[in-house]
């Protein structure tokens, strides 16, 4: 089991690729996590490098398609770092991102806070607590050369491949009405495009963001006011390359889009 220094030395390892844009294999053996546990305690004390308060979390590998973009069997829970949320519409440098995709995902903005309990939340209580509902794209990213081979824990410890995050204008819809399973995403990076639906999301968002809820409250962590959770791609992740715009359209609950910087 990883001890409270070791945990350290492994975020800042992390922390130092991420900030200069580099890569390795794996964390060495001697920090290397074991468990999800583990990761995620890695991955808190990566976070405490920040500046600033997180902004929320996103969820990794909630379709089968992601699961298989980053070789795990399933979801994954990663912090959200404000210095990386980019306002809708902006220009964003391709740099060293190693991913080179773009996700559509349905986010949920919490109203008020959800703390540990020993049972479990139901979807009902999770949905009561949100504020509004967003059009978001993750740009996802890895520290690992081959993030399909590290294995979840790792992942896990890298912030679930978390990296850069577009927020579109909260939904005017009443999104609360709509069967958001069924709801159907477009998405366009360049020439590609790529169709999604809402139950791509483990089924449904609202049960992704449940779950997201669950596995934090099973790690004694709160779900803060305010905190801004994005619950996976609900389309096949979009390659991108220098100078394409990217968008995702959401029918009546908006639209939200980006720019790669040419090089």
């Amino acid at each position: 089991m990883l001890d409270a220094a070791r945990t350290d030395e492994a975020a800042a390892l992390l922390w130092r690729h991420w900030r200069d844009g580099t890569r390795l294999a794996a964390l060495p053996e001697r920090v290397r996590p074991a468990t999800r546990e583990e990761g995620y305690a890695i991955q808190a004390r990566l976070a405490t490098r920040s500046a600033r308060q997180i902004f929320g979390w996103k969820i990794a590998a909630t379709s089968v398609a992601g699961q298989k973009h980053i070789g795990v069997d399933g979801p994954l829970a990663g912090r959200l770092l404000a210095e990386r949320v980019r306002a809708d519409g902006a220009t964003l440098e391709s740099g060293a991102n190693h991913m080179k995709v773009i996700e559509p995902e349905f986010a949920f903005r919490m109203a008020r806070a959800l703390p540990p309990r020993t049972t479990a939340y139901a979807v009902n209580e999770v949905i009561d607590a949100v504020g509004a509902l967003h059009p978001a794209i993750e740009i996802p990213d890895s520290r690992y050369d081959d993030f399909a081979r590290v294995g979840a824990p790792q992942l896990i410890a890298d912030v679930a491949c978390a990296h850069e995050f577009v927020l579109g204008p909260a939904t005017t819809a009443n999104w609360r009405t709509i069967d958001l399973a069924a709801h159907r995403v477009n998405a366009v990076a360049g020439a590609l495009t790529r169709a999604g639906v809402g139950s791509n999301v483990l089924g449904d968002p609202r049960i992704a963001l449940t779950w997201l809820v669950n596995e934090l409250s099973g790690l004694g962590i709160a779900l803060g006011a305010g905190e801004v959770v994005t619950t996976g791609t609900c389309a096949p992740p979009l390659p991108v390359a220098p100078g394409d715009a990217a968008a995702a359209d959401f029918g009546v609950l908006g639209r939200v889009s980006l720019r790669f910087a040419a090089v």
